[in-house]
């Protein structure tokens, strides 16, 4: 296993990024600060698109989306399928999704589906009023739970098809929410309409109106034509999508994937960090748009005069085991992805662990699962939502699996467990990165792909949580800048 290879990208955060930009260009403006009329009889006939994605200036797949009328509503099928270079190894991926809209196009029942090697997920949800009945299926485990909507949920590729250009006008803005199935969450996004521009697309001129979104600090592009059809879409680390036909779009799917994902995300300091992993301490300080909001703040990581100061955990000063605090019950609970209350996950936990009682040796215990994680689950990319089940199932994974399989280890034996995201540092440049807290007496970090506890001072923490919080990496994700300072 190469160094590069385990310092694995935080996929999760650039595939969403991916799927937002197939998915969520736009909202259903209808539902923000300001309203705009459906184009007249858009919704009354069959709508298709064929896209070619890109990476930089080489293809690695297309995006298909067919919208035709319904008794009562609609139906959507969206299908993407691409071929993605990360840590080295190319991978196909495809996501399906088939939705059932209303006539408002507010969304009513949907089927997503992301497939990407052995790894599957799938995901059902129909709205009920203000909840969303949502069940998901990974490693042919199913799971039911809901979810507050905030307002009616769109899906975007819909909404778009039933704009009208005419109506968008330059410094307009408007406020709205996506619903995204990967994430299963509602996202705050800011529009703004800039100008009217004329493109080149498939050998002709066409009109189009350019509008900037933002989402979680993260600025996407698209070009809409005056026929309501995404013309282009621009987006994070050099992809875009260009409007094309159904030939084009299948056209070459077997070529070389483009450029690897993980090394363009990969942030190079202003100096080497020598002898990385044996540190007691790092100050550095951070730069570049967004990098001032993320939380670093807590834990091992203080921040005084913008310089940011990670030191090592010391294990030798652990209070003795307590009583958990409501924070620490919380995260003792399973969630969809992290399936601690499973049969597969509470057993493994058990034969790992043996005679070592989580509740007496905490510490003890902890260091057994991460080890066990480090030494039993392959170091290899996977493009697909870490789920502790699959990779139990499949023993493969990026630090993305390896960190929601340690948290659901953890629970299982008792030990409250928690996902970071961020960037580590290996061979001179910092790479986008997961890894978990576990409560040890005091939280405490801890890495299974490398196989640490603590984990080395060049973690640097950007944000806590699941696949929703991590979508906050999306705003410093190409633009982040370090300075080493110590």
């Amino acid at each position: 296993m190469t160094p590069f290879r385990r310092a694995a990208v935080v996929f999760t955060a650039l595939f969403l990024a991916l799927l937002l930009l197939r998915l969520g260009v736009l909202d259903a403006l209808l539902g923000g600060s300001r309203s705009l009329r459906a184009a007249p009889g858009a919704s009354a006939s069959v709508r298709e698109s064929w896209m070619n994605i890109f990476h930089n200036s080489r293809k690695i797949g297309y995006a298909h989306t067919r919208l035709e009328p319904h008794p009562g509503g609609s139906e959507l099928l969206e299908q993407v399928w691409m071929r993605v270079t990360t840590m080295g190894m190319a991978q196909e991926l495809r996501l399906q999704t088939r939705a059932r809209l209303f006539a408002d196009l507010s969304l009513e029942r949907l089927e997503f589906e992301l497939a990407s090697g052995p790894f599957r997920f799938r995901a059902e949800a129909e709205v009920a009023g203000d909840t969303l009945a949502v069940h998901t299926e990974t490693a042919g485990v199913r799971r039911r739970l809901e979810l507050p909507l905030k307002r009616k949920p769109y899906l975007p590729a819909a909404v778009l098809y039933a704009m009208s250009p005419a109506l968008l006008k330059p410094g307009d803005r408007y406020t709205f929410d996506i619903f995204d199935p990967a994430t299963l969450g509602q996202a705050a996004v800011q529009l703004e309409v800039v100008e009217r521009e004329t493109l080149q697309v498939m050998g002709a001129e066409q009109a189009a109106v350019r509008v900037s979104m933002g989402v979680r600090g993260m600025t996407q592009t698209a070009w809409i034509g005056e026929g309501g059809d995404v013309l282009r879409e621009r987006g994070l680390l050099g992809m875009r999508l260009e409007k094309t036909d159904r030939e084009d779009a299948v056209r070459g799917l077997g070529a070389i994937a483009g450029e690897d994902l993980a090394a363009a995300a990969a942030v190079t300091p202003d100096r080497e960090i020598p002898d990385a992993a044996g540190r007691e301490r790092l100050r550095v300080r951070l730069g570049g748009p967004g990098a001032e909001r993320m939380p670093v703040k807590g834990g091992r990581q203080t921040v005084v005069d913008g310089v940011l100061t990670v030191d090592r955990e010391r294990l030798d000063d652990l209070p003795p085991a307590a009583g958990l605090g409501a924070l620490e019950q919380a995260y003792l609970k399973p969630e969809a992805l992290i399936q601690s209350d499973h049969e597969r996950i509470r057993s493994q936990a058990r034969a790992i662990l043996g005679s070592v009682s989580a509740t007496g040796a905490p510490l003890e215990a902890a260091r057994l699962l991460v080890d066990w994680v480090h030494r039993s689950i392959e170091k290899r990319p996977v493009l697909s939502l870490p789920d502790a089940l699959s990779t139990l199932e499949q023993r493969m994974g990026d630090c993305n699996e390896h960190a929601v399989l340690l948290a659901a280890l953890a629970r299982a034996a008792g030990i409250p467990a928690r996902v970071e995201a961020g960037v580590v540092y290996l061979r001179g440049r910092f790479y986008y990165h997961a890894w978990n807290l576990l409560y040890v007496g005091r939280w405490v970090t801890a890495d299974a792909t490398f196989g640490q506890l603590p984990a080395d001072v060049t973690h640097l923490r950007f944000v806590t949580g699941s696949a929703q919080q991590q979508l906050d990496l999306l705003g410093v994700i190409g633009n982040l800048t370090i300075e080493v300072i110590e």
